[in-house]
C-alpha cells in the first residue's frame, strides 16, 4: 500500500482527497496497489469532515514518516509550500503540485533534487488544471521538435472576453460578475494583468525547449485596456479578442509574450469560450494539434493531480526524466515580435483617414456607423519595433485609442 499526503485541504487538496475515496478502485487499478491517505497538513481542524482523522499541523510529521511516499503539495504560493516541498524532496519522498507559481519559480531547483534523489517531481496540474498538457509534452510529444505553444490559459480573463464579446457588457461590470460567481478573485490582478498566463506560458515553454525560463524576461500584457468597443469593431470584422500566452521557437531565436490578440473565425482557439482553456501545440511533424477543457475547477484539477500520483507510484523507484535543464532560455526582444495592429483613432474625415493609414504603412480602415469621433485601422505585419515608431510620428498628429495585436 502507497501511503499519501496531502498538504493544503482548500478547494484543490480537498478534491483530491475526494477522488483518492470515490475512484479508489479505480486509482488501485491503474497502479497495481492501493492508494491510501494517511495526513492532511493544514492550520485548520475540518471536525465532522471525512479527513478528520488525519489532519495534523506540523509539517515534520510529515517529512519525518517513513511510510509516506508521495506528497502532495495544494497549498500554493511559494511560501511555506517551496520549503515543503523541498524538504519532502529531499527526504526522499515524491512530489505532485499544481503550484505554478512554484513551478515557474523553482522548478529548476525542484527537478534537479528529485532527479539527484531518484525522486519524481509532478506537476501536470500547473498548467491547463484538468487539460493533459504536461504529460503529452514529454511522453507523446517527445520525438517533435515544438515550433509554436500558444494558449488560453486563464479561465477568468476568458469567461470576462467572452462575456464582453457575446453581451457587449464593459470590462468593469463583467468583473464584478465574475467575481460574485467566484471566478475572479477580490485582487483579480494576478488574472487580468496576466500574470497568472505569463507563468504558465513560461512552464510550457521550459518544457517544450528543455531550458530554464525566467517568467520575468516574458513580455506581459493583460486584458485591462480592452473595452466594449473593441468588441463592437471585433464583431463587424468577424473576429474576436482573447488573452494569448504564446512561446514560438523560431530557429534560434524563441519569442515568448502574453497580451489580447484579436483573431479570426478560421483560428482554432476562436471558438474556446467562457472558463475553459485551449492550449494549440504545433510540432514539425505532427503539424497542429489542440488541448481543450476546464482549466481549472475543484474535480477537473484534482484529477490531473491524481493521475501524477499515480505515476508516482508506477515509477516509484526512479526518476522520469522530464523538464528541463539549468540552462537559460533567451528569449527575444519583444520588440523584434512580428504581428498586424488593429489601432483606434480618435478624429474623423476623409484627410485624417488618409494621413493615418499612410502612416502606418498602408493600412486598412475600418468605421463603425455608430461612432463619428473615431475609426480604426488594420496594419499589415510589422515588427513592434517599427509599430512603435509609426505611432510616435502619428500621434505628432492625432491620438491613438488602442493597439491590440492581430492574427487573422
Amino acid at each position: 500500500m502507497v501511503q499519501v499526503a496531502i498538504m493544503g485541504y482548500g478547494t484543490i487538496g480537498s478534491g483530491v482527497a475526494e477522488i483518492l475515496a470515490q475512484n479508489a478502485e479505480q486509482i488501485t487499478n491503474g497502479c497495481g496497489q492501493d492508494v491510501a491517505l494517511k495526513y492532511v497538513l493544514d492550520l485548520r481542524d475540518f471536525p465532522g469532515s471525512p479527513v478528520e482523522d488525519k489532519i495534523v499541523h506540523d509539517f515534520s510529521v510529515i517529512e519525518k514518516d517513513p511510510e509516506v511516499s508521495v506528497v502532495v503539495e495544494t497549498m500554493g504560493g511559494l511560501n511555506p509550500a517551496y520549503p515543503f516541498v523541498k524538504a519532502s524532496l529531499l527526504a526522499g519522498k515524491h512530489v505532485v503540485t499544481y503550484n505554478k507559481a512554484l513551478v515557474a519559480a523553482y522548478g529548476t531547483e525542484l527537478l534537479a533534487i528529485a532527479k539527484e534523489k531518484n525522486v519524481n517531481f509532478f506537476f501536470e496540474a500547473s498548467v491547463g488544471g484538468g487539460i493533459p498538457i504536461i504529460r503529452p509534452l514529454y511522453r507523446c510529444l517527445k520525438g517533435e521538435k515544438i515550433l509554436e505553444i500558444t494558449g488560453i490559459l486563464n479561465g477568468t480573463t476568458n469567461f470576462i472576453l467572452t462575456k464582453m464579446d457575446k453581451e457587449g457588457a464593459s470590462f468593469e461590470a463583467v468583473l464584478k460578475e465574475a467575481q460574485d460567481l467566484g471566478y475572479a478573485e477580490r485582487n483579480p490582478e494576478a488574472d487580468v494583468e496576466g500574470y497568472d498566463t505569463c507563468r504558465k506560458i513560461a512552464i510550457l515553454t521550459a518544457m517544450a525547449t528543455g531550458k530554464e525560463v525566467n517568467y520575468e524576461d516574458i513580455s506581459t500584457e493583460g486584458i485591462t485596456k480592452i473595452t466594449d468597443v473593441d468588441f463592437k469593431y471585433a464583431d463587424k470584422l468577424g473576429t474576436s479578442v482573447k488573452l494569448f500566452g504564446t512561446s514560438r521557437m523560431d530557429g534560434a531565436e524563441v519569442h515568448a509574450w502574453v497580451a489580447p490578440v484579436m483573431i479570426g473565425k478560421d483560428h482554432p482557439l476562436y471558438a474556446v469560450n467562457d472558463v475553459f482553456n485551449g492550449i494549440l501545440v504545433k510540432g514539425n511533424m505532427l503539424g497542429t494539434s489542440m488541448f481543450y477543457g476546464s482549466g481549472a475547477g475543484k474535480l477537473p484539477t484534482a484529477s490531473a493531480v491524481i493521475a501524477d500520483i499515480m505515476e508516482a507510484v508506477e515509477n516509484a523507484d526512479h526518476n522520469v526524466p522530464l523538464g528541463w535543464t539549468s540552462e537559460r532560455l533567451t528569449i527575444a526582444d519583444q520588440k523584434t515580435s512580428v504581428h498586424r495592429y488593429f489601432v483606434r483613432v480618435e478624429g474623423s474625415g476623409e484627410e485624417l483617414e488618409q494621413k493615418a493609414a499612410a502612416a502606418f504603412g498602408g493600412a486598412e480602415v475600418v468605421k463603425l456607423d455608430s461612432l463619428t469621433d473615431e475609426f480604426a485601422l488594420l496594419t499589415g505585419e510589422m515588427s513592434e519595433a517599427a509599430y512603435a515608431e509609426c505611432a510616435a510620428a502619428f500621434e505628432k498628429t492625432a491620438k491613438i485609442r488602442q493597439r491590440i495585436r492581430a492574427e487573422f
